[in-house]
């Protein structure tokens, strides 16, 4: 069976081993720096497999020899959000954290394909990828399924139709400047511009972009955990099954959308090689003007952490 490790056992980790252990799809390795926490919450969850039917491996560990020959590697490890943060606020503590993560997990599993989850997220995917060397391919961002489910579960609440029948696109960076695709997203083809008004449309394309700072603001003491882990499982099965599924997720862009030597929100198709393809949509001129302003917000985090952290 394929093996997944999880690097940080909090809420978002251990969500993630959960979705993942019911598709039943994937060995699981949860690890932690703190210790007890990992192995406890894996037990807790190896203890489920028999109620709910499901036969995986669950381990916990405090330390990464555990993750060895992972096929996938998560990391979830770092500060959480908190109220009144910005994204950036999260930086300097993150990077190193995303850095030792990515660091000691290739040093066991020197083949695995990296899916990073930590904020800021297209910040922390360009220092994974740097730090391990590693070709665009093998490793990817979560965030545009995240924000694009969220989109879609706002779209149904408006419309009372079924989230089956609403696709919803979001491109560009994971922050307030992320880019909801309104012309692309459609309720059972029929295009939002068209099926809502614009001020209802509006609304929701502006509760989307702060979708994550209203969690926290009603949380307090932390963040999402449920849909990000959810999101995770669906892009961890696309590979391992070699899927090829279309999804937004954060890739490294080499020319697409005239865009390079960043991390950015864009449809991109998974299979068993990780990022196979990043897909390209014929946008309008205010569509590239608001992706363009994301990718500046992108570009001026990664400018900020270069200039605090050594690669």
């Amino acid at each position: 069976m394929s093996k997944v490790s999880i690097i940080g056992a909090g809420m978002t980790g251990s969500t993630t081993a959960h979705w993942l252990a019911e598709r039943e799809i994937a060995d699981l390795v949860l690890v932690d720096i703190l210790e007890g926490m990992p192995q406890g919450k894996a037990l807790d969850l190896l203890e489920a497999l028999p109620i709910v039917g499901r036969d995986v491996s669950v381990v916990g560990s405090n330390d990464y020899a555990a993750t060895k020959g992972s096929d996938i590697v998560v990391i979830t490890a770092g500060i959480p959000r908190k109220p009144g943060m910005s994204r950036e606020d999260l930086l300097t503590t993150n990077a190193k954290i995303v850095g030792d993560a990515t660091t000691n997990s290739l040093e066991h599993s020197p083949d695995a394909i990296i899916i990073v989850l930590t904020n800021p997220l297209d910040t922390m995917a360009y220092l994974a990828m740097k730090v391990g060397r590693l070709p665009r391919e093998r490793i990817v961002g979560q965030a545009g399924v995240l924000d694009s489910a969220r989109m879609r579960a706002f779209v149904a609440l408006e419309t009372g139709v079924s989230v089956e029948n609403i696709q919803c696109y979001v491109m560009g960076g994971h922050g307030d400047e992320m880019v909801p695709l309104t012309r692309h997203s459609n309720i059972a083809g029929v295009p939002l511009r068209d099926y809502l008004p614009a001020d209802k449309l509006e609304a929701i394309v502006n509760r989307t972009r702060k979708g994550g700072g209203e969690i926290v603001n009603l949380l307090k003491t932390g963040s999402a955990y449920y849909a990000p882990a959810a999101a995770v499982a669906q892009m961890v099965e696309a590979i391992l099954k070699d899927k090829r599924l279309v999804v937004p997720a954060a890739a490294f862009m080499q020319g697409e959308y005239g865009l390079k030597d960043i991390f950015f929100g864009a449809p991109v198709q998974l299979g068993r090689g990780g990022v196979e393809k990043v897909i390209e949509y014929k946008l309008e001129a205010d569509e590239e003007a608001a992706l363009e302003a994301s990718a500046a917000a992108v570009r001026e985090s990664i400018g900020v952490m270069m200039g605090l952290v050594k690669i």
